[in-house]
């Protein structure tokens, strides 16, 4: 049952700063994540701060760099279907379109892609789990076939958001606005691994927010992509994926990004598979060692193994399709 709760709407950044900086205070922007963190109360909320009246948040605008800068408040589906973004930066575009239903990219906004709560059904159950302030992680002696694989020190949960991943390979970053002013932290930097704070997923302080999202030029000859792998094509959270940033001179690789969906607490970026494959011919070979890199260092529990090789044929498979 969702709590009683005091609302505010608000139509500025300063207001909404303020207001945010109540205990209890959560800031509604599209909604689909906040109601469904209430009703399973995994957070105490006294007030609803609601975003959705500053129209400074929202929009797609080219910048004067030549990138683009994505207001907080834009709905997943205006970036799916954005010309712009399908053109200069596809893995986002590709992303964007696999996230959820058609109505939940209708309503969601890609602030709240970036900042939503995981789906960790220990998290969102009736377990005081360690997130929650209790003392341990059920997901290693559990059911864990959706768990993490890489970076589950504490906390096994999988970052949740098909959108970051994307914008981490595309070198994309975040500005956040608060009490102490304005920000910008890059994507890559965003998300907070359990290891160095399981009780939180994002380095957003008290009263802050994202206002917008700044995507640099595209490097000449920069192609990007996004895969993702699901038990239900309709809408589910990502099993495996991958998205990818590269440029090629002829097949040989000049430069690459490769971040992984579906695998870990936060967006994983795999620098052993880049290193694999810079500098080299791309081919069926290189793509093998490219996947090998990447999960050498893999570590699935009890039931969730198959990632392993799900996560190679997809990075191998990814990697080849740019030879297309």
């Amino acid at each position: 049952m969702v709590p009683r709760f005091s609302y505010f709407r608000t139509n500025s950044i300063p207001d909404a700063v303020r207001c945010l900086s109540q205990v209890g205070a959560r800031v509604h922007a599209g909604g689909t994540d906040l109601l469904g963190c209430a009703r399973d109360s995994v957070f105490g909320l006294s007030t609803v701060v609601s975003i959705s009246g500053i129209a400074a948040l929202k929009g797609i605008h080219e910048t004067p760099e030549g990138g683009l800068r994505i207001g907080a408040l834009t709905t997943i589906s205006e970036i799916a279907g954005n010309p712009l973004v399908a053109a200069k930066y596809r893995a986002l575009s590709m992303a964007a379109a696999e996230v959820a239903s058609p109505q939940l990219r209708n309503q969601g906004t890609i602030g709240g892609n970036l900042c939503q709560k995981p789906r960790c059904w220990y998290y969102r159950g009736e377990f005081n789990c360690l997130r929650k302030g209790g003392d341990r992680c059920y997901a290693p002696e559990g059911e864990n076939r959706y768990h993490c694989i890489f970076g589950g020190e504490n906390c096994y949960i999988v970052h949740p958001s098909d959108t970051a991943p994307a914008l981490v390979a595309l070198g994309a970053s975040v500005t956040i606005e608060g009490l102490k002013g304005r920000r910008s932290v890059p994507v890559e930097k965003f998300h907070v691994p359990p290891a160095v704070d399981f009780t939180v997923e994002t380095v957003l302080k008290s009263g802050e927010i994202v206002t917008e999202i700044i995507l640099p030029p595209p490097a000449a000859g920069l192609r990007s992509a996004y895969r993702k792998v699901r038990a239900r094509q309709s809408w589910d959270f990502a099993l495996a994926g991958m998205a990818s940033a590269i440029s090629l001179n002829k097949d040989q690789v000049i430069h690459c990004r490769m971040v992984l969906s579906g695998a870990a607490p936060v967006p994983w970026r795999i620098p052993e598979a880049e290193a694999a494959i810079k500098g080299r011919r791309l081919d069926v070979d290189t793509a093998a060692k490219a996947a090998d890199a990447a999960l050498k260092k893999a570590e699935p529990m009890s039931q969730n193994a198959y990632k392993v090789p799900l996560f190679s044929a997809v990075i191998k498979q990814e990697l080849l399709n740019y030879l297309e």
